[in-house]
């Protein structure tokens, strides 16, 4: 705790941008609950002068949370209400544009929110808030149409067009969590844009649910499942010291099968797997066919366990396939983070572990409110080696060899 807080270069005599405010999205309500809880811990400890937890995060409040809503009306139109006044606040939105659980009344059938409706609720409050605000931030850990980022013929440049949206409505930043392509930052080049990696919480989850992984070069190996990933992967592998292989994945090009070219086969670079624990990560997990498939490529190989670890998991097709894989000795574990909805049943599964990111995000909204730098957040290298350090103290507690 001691050296994150130093990273912020603390002044408690610092002020605010204005006073806190924080507005959770419909299905981001558990979210901004933990991220409130955070806040108001330290902004109590200010009384006792430590200012190790020195945030004073705003007004004298009992809560940071703004009341809102987007009542609907019967044909499914709808518009953003705010309970409670935004004047001169230093307002932060949390949205998660997949949460699938939330439904609305058309024409008196249920409708479950589409990543559509959460984007147009989004501006809603926006409009509601009506520029009153001191500084607005939206908190969008699953980038709107991220997967939409590229033109490559006839089609919509969704992303960008999002991003542009929202800078045209007033907002001053955008953070989001592991974009699909961070290159969408070009479509607002003049706005705050900061995509934040959540390497350090998936490792620390990743070591809480396992005790005995061996993380050196002769029992580990980090995987990236395609080109893609390539950059989230050779940043595992550096920071874990361990080498790293790859598969690229040949596709049919001449064939779009649910908004996607079908994969052919994947194709594995690297050195042997044999023997070896390894780390699958990715940005997202959909429906999960092409992480299975590696898996199953992996295993035909040799690997020992493997452990996938996507920023998001979604399920689309339900989490029926990696029950199957795990019982089957294909798949370890899951490692994915809390900052997208998740079934509950899913995360009864045992092989499926969550990362908590609310006090991370908690982090962030205080530094900010601040207007010091994220530096030291962004950028989790000495928090990382220093889980590393414990870990292997606990090991050797634990009497559990590692040779």
């Amino acid at each position: 705790m001691t050296s994150l807080l130093t990273t912020w270069e603390k002044d408690p005599t610092s002020v605010p941008v204005g006073p806190l405010g924080i507005i959770a999205m419909a299905g981001c309500e558990k979210m901004g609950e933990k991220v409130n809880q955070w806040l108001l811990k330290w902004h109590s400890l200010q009384e006792l002068q430590d200012e190790e937890y020195y945030t004073s995060p705003g007004a004298n409040r009992d809560t940071f949370l703004i009341r809102s809503s987007c009542p609907r009306f019967g044909t499914g139109e709808g518009k953003g209400v705010l309970r409670d006044s935004v004047r001169g606040m230093d307002i932060y939105i949390i949205v998660d544009v997949c949460a699938h659980n939330v439904t609305y009344k058309m024409y008196g059938q249920d409708v479950p929110m589409s990543p559509d409706d959460h984007f147009a609720d989004l501006k809603r409050i926006i409009a509601a808030i009506a520029g009153k605000a001191k500084r607005i931030t939206v908190i969008m850990p699953m980038l709107y149409e991220s997967r939409q980022h590229r033109r490559s013929t006839r089609e919509s440049l969704d992303c960008a067009i999002a991003l542009q949206e929202l800078v045209n409505m007033g907002i001053n930043d955008i953070i989001t969590f592991d974009a699909h392509d961070p290159r969408m930052v070009n479509a607002v080049p003049l706005t705050g844009f900061e995509n934040v990696m959540p390497t350090y919480q998936m490792l620390k989850a990743l070591c809480r649910s396992e005790k005995d992984l061996r993380l050196d070069k002769d029992h580990m190996m980090v995987v990236s499942p395609d080109e893609g990933a390539m950059q989230r992967n050779i940043y595992y592998s550096s920071v874990l010291s361990l080498e790293m292989g790859m598969f690229y994945k040949r596709r049919d090009y001449t064939t779009i099968v649910n908004g996607r070219n079908p994969i052919v086969a994947h194709e594995y670079l690297g050195t042997e797997v044999e023997g070896k624990d390894i780390l699958v990560v990715d940005d997202m997990l959909a429906s999960g066919d092409s992480m299975i498939d590696v898996c199953r490529e992996l295993k035909a190989r040799k690997a020992n366990r493997i452990y996938a670890l996507p920023t998001f998991a979604f399920f689309t097709s339900g989490p029926e396939m990696f029950r199957k894989a795990w019982e089957e000795g294909v798949i370890t574990k899951v490692v994915a983070t809390d900052l997208t909805y998740c079934a509950p049943e899913i995360k009864e599964e045992p092989w499926f572990v969550q990362a908590d990111m609310s006090k991370y995000i908690s982090y962030i909204i205080a530094t900010l409110n601040h207007d010091r730098s994220l530096h030291g957040l962004l950028n989790p290298y000495n928090r990382i080696r220093a889980l590393l350090q414990r870990y292997r103290e606990e090991q050797a507690a634990m009497g559990i060899s590692m040779v």
